[in-house]
């Protein structure tokens, strides 16, 4: 084994982990089906939202303004808005991952705040990469077939609103604020101030602008502090 090498038992703990976070966060794809369905859209358009977008706030984003009444372009504008912090991971992940041709499309594609966090927590380059594209894997097919299943169940009930569901994209809002509120000092401020700016918003403007709005403060805040938000 050189020094370049990782071992045998490193390798296969970083792949035990990678698969734990894609299971663990793939789970959430069924909150995300079921909500995207209570929205309005159909099983296909859910199903092809996580395929081709393939980040979970920029989803729920877009579904959530879908559901307040918000046009197509307030929901694609918060959801763009959310996954340009992607770009700040890719710049991050860039001299790690060293990927050519095609292949940079697909690692593009899989540049997530789970394989980021993964990738970068690893002690060598080659650590890095495996847990990269396991996580990736990992967070890929379990979101996706939760997804499926989410969506399928909801459509099946007929009209998920009765059941409750409608709630559903406010709750998976507040679970991705609550851990920045367990953070630090600074990542409190940058999640209350994103709260206040959408609750200020909602009784005065159209739907969709406050979800917009506040995804573009929070993404200055954390591009003025040199991290993604």
């Amino acid at each position: 084994m050189t020094a370049t090498e990782p071992d045998d038992t490193a390798r296969r703990s970083a792949i035990r982990d990678s698969l734990g976070v894609g299971l663990a966060v793939g789970a959430y794809g069924f909150a995300f089906g079921a909500a995207s369905v209570a929205a309005g859209l159909s099983v296909l358009q859910t199903c092809l939202l996580s395929l081709l977008a393939f980040t979970g706030g920029t989803q729920f984003a877009v579904v959530g303004v879908v559901a307040g009444g918000g046009t197509l372009v307030a929901a694609l504008g918060s959801g763009l808005l959310l996954a340009s912090r992607n770009t700040l991971y890719a710049m991050r992940l860039a001299p790690l991952l060293n990927v050519r041709g095609a292949r940079r499309f697909v690692a593009a594609h899989g540049t997530i705040d789970e394989s980021t966090a993964m990738a970068i927590a690893q002690r060598t380059p080659i650590l890095s990469r495996v847990a990269f594209w396991w996580t990736f894997a990992g967070v890929f097919t379990f979101w996706n077939l939760s997804t499926l299943l989410g969506a399928a169940g909801a459509s099946a009930l007929g009209n998920p609103n009765r059941f409750g569901l409608d709630a559903v994209i406010p709750a998976a809002f507040l679970a991705l604020l609550a851990p920045r509120l367990r953070a630090g000092a600074i990542e409190r401020r940058v999640a209350v101030g994103g709260a206040l700016i959408a609750a200020i918003l909602i009784p005065i403007t159209p739907p969709g602008v406050p979800v917009l709005a506040s995804c573009a403060a929070l993404l200055l805040a954390g591009t003025v502090r040199g991290r993604p938000a």
